[in-house]
């Protein structure tokens, strides 16, 4: 019986070899140092339940509950029934009902309402009479409540008429057309804010722990061990980021879950996009952590870096505000901000459908920041030996 031979590894598999031995025990000392941390599993459970139970509910743009001051001095059963109607309605209450101009404009200074209402005398006869105050404190209360407030009376005026049997109103009245809502039927704006705040989630686990956890290394002192060590540094910046990386992983699968338990939101194409979008996001992120946690020598430098550099995210990124409403300079400097090739898939995914193939230009821009901000890592990144 001849004896079984095994080939002799070759230095670069011997390597690979022994690189991803150091890797694996580098990620098992990782796990227990995270295991061992109460504040860190605590902030990757609790964090995404808090944000989207929360977030949703408060960060909203929908205008509810605006309050009218109604100045009649017509006294007729028309200017009654606009009033009844408005107070009926779930966007309106009537806050206040007067004959003197001054009194609702005191209820509008003390921010009791918000829209003054002037029926004046003869409204029956010409409703063009009507006048509509809004407060511009509150720019888009004041605008959205002035339109809501115009809608109803034209409506009470349309039926009115009609009961009167003085014909309609001109066919140019907003409540004869008819407004198709694409995508998001129901106009909820919690369905447009979700998908964005998993971006927010995933900058603070995968970019902001990444780069503490490397601070607090400096801190301690423990990284000058490791410097001495023959461990590669590539092999140690991964085995300090692939943990976040599967955290930002399970992140995406409570806020997925929570989405659709919670709101009936659920992604209208695929799963598949959804996780490579998440996944490059995460490279990036990472990779912005690192670069700042290598240049920054304590905690509070890397903080306060980390912290301004996910205010401009999230202000310019397109989370809050529109890209398109922006000037055009500001769009402009969007092209460089990760979040708003993020946020954008993720809401045409989620709300459109949309295929990696159709969003390829916001794929391939995280494809090369992602490879950017890790090259930037592992140059900033110097091992000491």
């Amino acid at each position: 019986m001849r004896p079984s031979y095994r080939p002799i590894p070759t230095h670069r598999e011997r390597r690979s070899i022994s690189t991803f031995r150091v890797l694996q025990a580098l990620l098992i000392k990782e796990i227990l140092l995270l295991r061992r941390n109460p504040m860190v599993p605590k902030i990757i459970v609790m964090m995404p339940l808090a944000v989207m139970l929360l977030m949703p509910l408060v960060a909203s743009y929908d205008v509810k509950h605006v309050g009218v001051a109604v100045v009649d001095t017509d006294h007729t059963p028309l200017s009654r029934r606009i009033v009844a109607d408005m107070s009926a309605s779930q966007w309106l209450y009537i806050d206040t009902v007067t004959t003197s101009y001054p009194a609702a404009l005191r209820s509008l200074e003390d921010g009791r309402a918000d829209v003054i209402l002037s029926l004046p005398r003869g409204l029956d006869h010409n409703p063009s009479l009507m006048d509509i105050s809004s407060n511009g404190v509150n720019a888009t209360k004041g605008s959205l409540g002035a339109q809501y407030v115009a809608q109803s009376a034209m409506l009470t005026l349309k039926r009115w008429q009609e009961e009167q049997g003085a014909g309609s109103v001109s066919t140019s009245n907003p409540q004869d057309i008819s407004v198709i809502s694409m995508y998001n039927p129901t106009q909820n704006f919690k369905f447009y804010m979700i998908p964005a705040l998993m971006g927010v989630l995933l900058i603070v686990i995968c970019g902001f722990l990444p780069s503490l956890n490397l601070v607090s290394e400096k801190e301690t002192g423990t990284i000058e061990a490791m410097n001495v060590t023959p461990v590669g540094r590539m092999t140690f910046v991964m085995s300090k980021l692939i943990p976040f990386w599967v955290a930002g992983m399970v992140i995406m699968v409570i806020c997925i879950c929570i989405s659709w338990a919670v709101y009936g939101l659920y992604p209208a194409g695929s799963l598949g996009a959804i996780f490579a979008g998440a996944m490059l996001f995460c490279l990036v992120m990472s990779g912005i952590g690192v670069a700042v946690a290598n240049g920054s020598s304590t905690m509070m430098q890397s903080i306060l870096v980390m912290y301004a550099m996910i205010m401009i995210f999230q202000l310019i990124g397109g989370l809050f505000t529109p890209v398109s409403s922006m000037p055009d300079w500001a769009q402009t400097l969007t092209y460089g901000v990760p979040t708003r090739y993020f946020i954008d898939i993720m809401r045409a995914v989620y709300l459109k459908g949309s295929t990696i193939l159709d969003l390829r230009f916001e794929f391939l821009c995280l494809t090369a920041m992602a490879a950017a901000t890790s090259l930037l890592a592992a140059i900033t990144y110097r091992k000491q030996s």
